[in-house]
């Protein structure tokens, strides 16, 4: 029986709707220059941007095909932390179905998330029932395309300690079950200026410098550290992190599988691409 396919909602604006016009922006952010290759051969995660694919598609797609082609055996399962969720939010789950990708369906990995939806209290989605959220869909056409024969978890984490349960919960999980994993983090960074409501430092190049300098680099460093709960504290304190909850909970969840090391393959800012008073900051890393 074919599964019930939750459509998509940004492709055709965020990113290309057709799969070969997502082909080619695949292949050309790949080959475009700007990307470090990591030191690391084996990969069990990374964090990764959100933001549509003309601002932060280049970041996102390296770290999915850095963890494509590390050493190893390839994951039966991606585990994506994501959406925009505060400290009072509820934990979010599908734990049925398949979401639509230019690439075609990408199945929900059915059987791991009804462990877990026995072990927390999530609110579940359907297919038809759902919050609009990027911080998901935009990386599914890259899973989709990097992994085409895995299935897919896709988690909404609020940023609370009582998340890292969860992280750890799902490699525990997927372990019983004979599963192998890769886990994401989806964020982006510092949301600068006034259309966000945060102008601590002015606007100009000194606002841009202090962000790129210290209030986005302090998070990083938390990231590169593997420590999902300064990361939190760091986030709720400097706003540095629009979603980090999910990457701390991709964090612990990637300690959890071995992880104890990461790098960091490519920092920037929406201001690179399209410089103003308000700009959003965007890292790729990898562990």
């Amino acid at each position: 029986m074919t599964s019930p396919v939750r459509r998509a909602v940004f492709a055709g604006s965020w990113y290309p709707a057709r799969a070969p016009e997502c082909e080619r922006e695949i292949r050309a952010f790949v080959e475009r220059g700007g990307i470090r290759p990591p030191r690391l051969r084996r990969l069990v995660g990374g964090i990764l941007p959100h933001a549509g694919w003309y601002f932060s598609g280049n970041i996102a797609c390296n770290v999915l095909y850095f963890l494509k082609t590390a050493e190893g055996p390839s994951p039966d399962v991606l585990v994506l932390f994501g959406m925009h969720l505060s400290p009072s939010s509820p934990s979010i789950m599908m734990p049925k179905g398949a979401w639509e990708t230019p690439f075609g369906a990408l199945p929900v990995a059915e059987e791991l998330a009804g462990v877990l939806a026995h072990q927390f209290p999530f609110r579940l989605e359907t297919v038809d029932r759902f919050t609009q959220d990027n911080t998901i869909e935009l990386q599914l056409p890259f899973v989709k395309y990097f992994f085409p024969k895995a299935t897919i978890l896709a988690l909404g984490v609020p940023p609370t300690d009582a998340s890292l349960a969860i992280g750890k919960a799902v490699v525990d999980a997927a372990r019983q079950l004979g599963l192998t994993l890769k886990v994401i983090g989806s964020t982006d960074l510092t949301h600068y200026g006034s259309n966000y409501g945060f102008t601590r430092h002015g606007s100009g190049p000194s606002a841009v410098a202090w962000v790129k300098q210290e209030n986005d680099r302090r998070i990083i460093e938390a990231m590169l550290d593997l420590d999902p709960k300064r990361l939190l504290t760091e986030a709720l304190e400097n706003q540095n992190a629009c979603c980090p909850g999910a990457a701390a909970t991709a964090i612990e969840a990637g300690r959890h599988l071995g992880a104890g090391e990461a790098e960091s393959i490519s920092y920037a800012t929406s201001h690179d691409r399209s410089p103003g008073e308000s700009f959003v900051g965007y890292v790729g890393i990898v562990f």
